[in-house]
């Protein structure tokens, strides 16, 4: 669709989709009020956004089907992505950022379809401790929310893969799996043959949570090409508020280092959150560390682009640089320079270092693609006052932010992209 999106950079856009259509138990339909009652607009206000809530989607509850024990409720599903997604569109055109909360993880099929209304071509970060690869031939459950990238991609149940007229949503190259460390045997399979890009959670570990989230938006081409970001909170190890916590997956420190720079891309299209269960958080403490996580990083995200827009000072016409001292006047007409020669050009000369700060290795050299055969320990605990008990191994505090990224061992291994990007 030819329409200009005019982006506005501190405008946030938040829609609530309260639904658990897709989840095997009720609760994720709470989320969106849980979470707003935590202060989530007033903690985006406060890191200076302007932000419009477009309010709540009609609620979808989960509900036993036994009539269709292969993909429940996909009536409910349904219902609630063609509520959401002309919402999506809306809140793109305004050139504000959506901030969609769910919900459970089927939402992503609205978000996504939102964004291709005026993107053509658009990639998926899928932080997430399962991969949500079944289809209803394979799934052991027939709960919709572990077959979403499935569906995204063009696999499933035909009523979910015809939601976007031209299936598939998402090519594979296009989605990134990020954190995961949860597949059922005909998952894995798949993912054998697939060319979906994977991080397990204990890849991440191995590379550092920063890097390996720039190693994932560069095999997507986030550089290029808008992108859906879309947050499970069950990646985080024993994170208590969702309907299948675990121990394990990826601390709290490294999902927030990894959001972070997911959301200072100037490409993200859309951001959703999804999987919360207020039901299991009856003091709410769980939410507020989910509203300091994603406003921590949307301030980020401001800082970044607004440094970014801004111009660089003019210098003053008709006044040449003044000279070092004791350097005599150049001469009117100069000998041409000679060509640089190739050691002029390499990167450390064209990418002076900051002083007391380590380079950083490119991303393209950070991204192994095969999973790992034996997970590795997640780090040791660490106690925050501020921060609800029982977060699982790991879990440093939030509130902490480095200066500068100490350099991270990398795994070597990363593939090439399968498929050119689209014109």
């Amino acid at each position: 669709m030819a329409v200009k999106i005019a982006r506005q950079a501190n405008r946030i856009a938040i829609l609530g989709a309260p639904t658990s259509a897709a989840a095997l138990s009720a609760g994720h339909e709470n989320a969106p009020s849980a979470l707003r009652k935590a202060a989530l607009v007033e903690r985006l206000t406060s890191a200076g956004y302007g932000v419009n809530d477009l309010g709540d989607d009609p609620p979808q509850l989960s509900k036993p089907d036994e009539e269709s024990p292969r993909a429940r409720n996909l009536p409910g599903v349904i219902a609630a992505l063609e509520a959401l997604k002309p919402r999506v569109e809306q809140a793109i055109k305004s050139g504000a950022l959506p901030l969609i909360v769910g919900g459970d993880c089927s939402i992503a099929l609205a978000t996504v379809a939102g964004a291709r209304r005026y993107f053509r071509r658009v990639g998926v970060v899928y932080v997430d401790r399962d991969a949500d690869l079944n289809t209803p031939s394979s799934t052991p459950s027939g709960c919709l929310d572990g077959m979403v990238v499935s569906h995204l991609t063009g696999r499933g149940a035909a009523e979910l893969v015809r939601f976007w007229s031209e299936p598939p949503l998402v090519r594979e190259p296009d989605l990134a799996l990020f954190g995961i460390d949860r597949l059922d045997p005909g998952e894995e399979e798949f993912l054998r043959h697939s060319t979906l890009r994977r991080f397990t959670a204990d890849e991440v570990r191995t590379m550092g949570a920063a890097a390996a989230a720039r190693a994932a938006l560069e095999r997507i081409h986030a550089n290029g090409y808008e992108f859906v970001l879309h947050f499970d909170v069950d990646v985080i190890g024993d994170f208590p508020a969702t309907n299948h916590p675990a121990s394990g997956g990826l601390t709290l420190e490294e999902v927030s280092e990894a959001l972070e720079r997911f959301l200072e891309q100037k490409n993200l299209a859309a951001v959703e959150i999804t999987a919360y269960n207020p039901t299991k958080d009856p003091d709410g403490s769980w939410a507020k560390c989910l509203v300091d996580v994603l406003t921590r990083g949307l301030e980020k995200r401001l800082s970044v682009l607004q440094t970014a827009a801004q111009p660089l000072p003019p210098e003053p016409a008709g006044q040449e640089a003044p000279l070092p001292p004791g350097q005599p006047p150049m001469p009117e007409s100069e000998p041409e320079s000679p060509p640089p020669t190739a050691e002029a050009c390499s990167p450390d000369s064209l990418e002076p270092e900051a002083p007391g700060q380590a380079r950083e290795a490119p991303a393209s050299a950070l991204a192994p693609d095969s999973r790992p055969e034996a997970p590795a320990d997640s780090g040791s605990s660490a106690s925050d006052s501020e921060r609800p008990a029982g977060l699982g191994a790991g879990g440093n505090e939030l509130r902490s932010r480095r200066e500068a990224e100490s350099p991270r061992e990398q795994t070597p291994g990363s593939q090439e992209d399968s498929g050119e990007p689209s014109a």
